[in-house]
């Protein structure tokens, strides 16, 4: 087999073949083809058996692609490879052996929704309220379990300290496995445990597979978790002929379970083993790898790598400072047009940011621009659930009569008002011939007539509540209140915000960061313009949104994405957005320690070795953040690039803007100097003339509510934002609500 494609750190890689080996695999240095080579070396030079070889990796693509690369250099049929991903592997061992755990071959794998469906009726059976625990608050509990190698009845001295197994979410865990073994089904985390179990209470059946598998690879070691490290480890005893093949400046999974300890404590569990550091960088120039390899060498917990590259030293990385995020994002756009004009191929270009959030106003911005775009494993920004369901809402308060706007968020969040129920009203609608809307307020104010309906209680009172809502911000908006003001009390006021927070799961904290992203839409627009209203919102959407069309025909597009999802790929020219303190590193990781800020280093390393040619780095003087203007600073990362490597560049303003309120009741001036300085305090400026009083109101004060007309204020609790008023309204009718949304003056 001829090895001259290889250099020499490769090389060695694939000869040295017995024996556990670790092998060190920087940024761009060729893993893949070595780990291929590898195979294709024991397959063919070796003679060993498709049969007792196993490689295993974190994706079903990484595994197709592997596979098709050495079926086309190998003799052997690909089809007795064992090349796939940890839970694949572990299915099937598990449809050979189910009998033993109590199971049939024919079990069923349950998803994400089939699981929490189990843990709301565990919670039901327990009187629980799903306010009170979040489902996806027990599911994250279990898989933190099951990451770490625990299943029931496990006989594992190392666990024991660290389970609470008086804690009642340990008792949830024991209900959910119990009815999924009563359902003859596993979850996606109980594929490794119960292979774990299997090899625990069967050692014939661990010593089958430990004599079966003559050689084992994994690839990603740094991205295994705790019982995928126990299950290799295990089944690698016998002949110990293990290769790990993974990055630790590359392990950005701990949110997922990945353990660095993995890959850090390889040598102790292996003392004999061998290390071999692939350290040639093919794909970044000297300017690039040598400045990332500088900033993650500041990290404490690594093997010692030293990245290098004999490709050319090329351009500087370019840092820019913004004045704010829409300079930001304008800039990216102006040097895109720029790039493709000089004969870039757009399909070279990637823009990364730390959260999904900061892609709205750098979309917005490429649609201004006419710049075809596409993100990433990921949804464009107004194409998100929660972002077209609050828009939904908007559009409801700007024309009742939007029937599509109102099925989409009758019953969001959960209300009782199902599919069938609304398809009742929306037949009686028709039948009276008035939109939808008209229809729930005939309901909710002459429901007497409409009792063949049969609505339940709840649903009545859903109805009533939803129709209350929207008829207030539609009074709102007729009387010109700031669009934002109506955004806040929407998404207060419908529950919509309170079951996002409730689910504390990463998916809905990512849509909570979403929907503040878009309210520093809102209030960006509302500085904008002179006039602003809800419908000049929705239609600056709706006509920027119309540019992102196209005909049909193919596009060369600009990718964008979140910096965990860049993960494996590269781009001639990357732009990483939002590199500052709070943004990138994180807020939470300030927050968390050395652990978490060495965590987010190597996010910032990974989004560095992405570009080939040519690196921006950008950070904004302020940036709307959740509503209100952020003065973060630079990132702590920025001054860990040695001078030398990077030219400083400053991007000031674009247009000029009037000065306008702030929302933290501050003037400022859009265009603040590059040179100001700001307090460390100055990004959570609040400034009150005001003495904090008890209420707002006394109780028996008469008032004038701009919907249902005057009233006396009956009693009033909470204090500042979450202030709430209850009033009787001279019809007899009492109301309660949050006091910054009523639209109320004392009589």
């Amino acid at each position: 087999m001829n090895l001259t494609h290889l250099n020499e750190a490769q090389q060695e890689a694939v000869l040295n073949t017995d024996g556990p080996m670790m092998l060190l695999a920087g940024a761009g240095s060729g893993k893949t083809r070595t780990l291929v080579s590898k195979i294709q070396y024991l397959l063919d030079e070796k003679n060993v058996s498709p049969f007792k070889l196993l490689a295993v990796t974190f994706s079903n693509k990484a595994a197709k692609e592997m596979r098709e690369r050495i079926g086309r250099e190998t003799q052997h049929h690909i089809g007795a490879l064992q090349i796939t991903t940890f839970h694949a592997f572990c299915a099937k061992v598990l449809r050979h052996e189910a009998t033993q755990l109590g199971l049939s071959r024919n079990f069923t794998i349950y998803d994400t929704s089939e699981s929490k469906s189990i843990v709301k009726s565990i919670l039901g059976k327990r009187g629980i309220s799903l306010k009170e625990i979040s489902p996806n608050e027990v599911l994250y509990y279990i898989d933190g379990l099951k990451n770490n190698g625990h299943y029931v009845d496990q006989n594992d001295s190392e666990m024991e300290d660290e389970i609470d197994k008086d804690d009642i979410f340990y008792q949830y865990f024991l209900e959910y496995e119990s009815e999924l073994h009563r359902s003859n089904a596993i979850d996606f985390g109980g594929l490794i445990t119960g292979v774990l179990n299997l090899l625990s209470k069967f050692p014939e059946v661990l010593s089958r597979y430990q004599k079966r598998f003559q050689y084992i690879l994994v690839d990603e070691y740094q991205d295994t978790n705790r019982a995928q490290f126990k299950l290799i480890t295990q089944l690698a005893a016998h002949y110990k002929n293990i290769c790990v093949v993974g990055d630790e400046d590359q392990s950005i999974y701990s949110w997922r379970g990945a353990d660095i300890r993995n890959i850090l404590d390889y040598e102790d569990i292996y003392p004999e083993s061998k290390l071999i550091k692939l350290e040639q960088n093919y794909r970044s120039s000297k300017n690039i790898i040598e400045a990332a390899t500088a900033v993650v060498s500041k990290n404490m917990a690594r093997k010692g790598k030293e990245m290098w590259t004999d490709n050319d030293r090329g351009d500087s990385i370019k840092i820019v400072e913004c004045q704010d995020d829409r300079v930001e994002a304008d800039f990216i756009a102006k040097e895109t047009i720029d790039l493709i004009k000089s004969g870039v191929d757009p399909r070279e270009i990637a823009i990364f940011y730390r959260t999904n959030a900061q892609s709205r106003v750098i979309e917005d911005h490429l649609r201004q621009n006419r710049i075809a775009y596409r993100v990433v494993a990921g949804i464009k920004f107004y194409e998100r659930k929660e972002i077209k369901d609050l828009l939904a809402y908007l559009r409801l308060i700007v024309n009742p009569k939007d029937s599509l706007a109102l099925s989409r968020i009758i019953n969001v969040p959960v209300r009782g008002i199902g599919a069938r129920t609304l398809r009742k009203i929306e037949d009686e609608a028709i039948k009276n011939e008035i939109s939808l809307w008209q229809m729930l307020e005939k309901l909710t104010q002459e429901y007497e007539e409409y009792k063949f309906l049969r609505l339940s209680a709840k649903v009545r009172s859903g109805i009533s509540r939803f129709v209350t809502l929207i008829q207030e911000c539609i009074a709102l908006n007729e009387n010109k209140e700031e669009p934002a003001f109506i955004y806040e009390k929407i998404l207060s006021e419908s529950g919509y915000y309170e079951a996002l927070v409730a689910e504390k799961s990463y998916e809905a904290q990512a849509r909570i960061e979403n929907l503040d992203e878009l309210l520093s839409g809102i209030k960006q627009f509302e500085i904008d313009e002179k006039e602003p209203s809800l419908l000049g919102f929705l239609e600056t959407i709706t006509l920027d949104s119309s540019v992102d069309q196209t005909d049909g025909e193919a596009v060369a597009e600009v990718s964008m994405m979140t910096i965990h999802g860049a993960k494996g790929l590269e781009y001639y020219y990357v732009f990483v957005a939002g590199a500052e303190e709070n943004v990138f590193p994180s807020f939470q990781s300030v927050d968390g320690g050395e652990e978490a800020i060495e965590e987010e280093r190597r996010l910032f390393y990974v989004a560095m070795t992405r570009a080939m040619k040519r690196l921006y780095i950008l950070f904004a003087q302020g940036r709307m953040l959740w509503g209100s203007i952020k003065f973060n600073g630079p990132s702590r990362f920025l001054d860990e690039i040695p001078e030398g490597y990077y030219s400083w560049n400053y991007h000031g303003k674009v247009h000029k803007k009037k000065v306008k309120k702030n929302f933290s009741g501050i003037d400022y001036d859009e265009e603040f100097s590059q040179d100001s300085n700001y307090s460390e305090s100055s990004s959570d400026v609040y400034i009150s003339t005001q003495k904090v009083k008890a209420f707002t109101y006394s109780d028996g004060e008469k008032i004038n509510h701009k919907l249902y007309g005057e009233g006396v204020v009956v009693s009033s609790d909470g204090h500042g934002a979450d202030e709430k008023i209850v009033i009787k309204f001279s019809d007899g009718t009492r109301k309660k609500f949050l006091l910054k949304f009523a639209p109320i003056d004392r009589v």
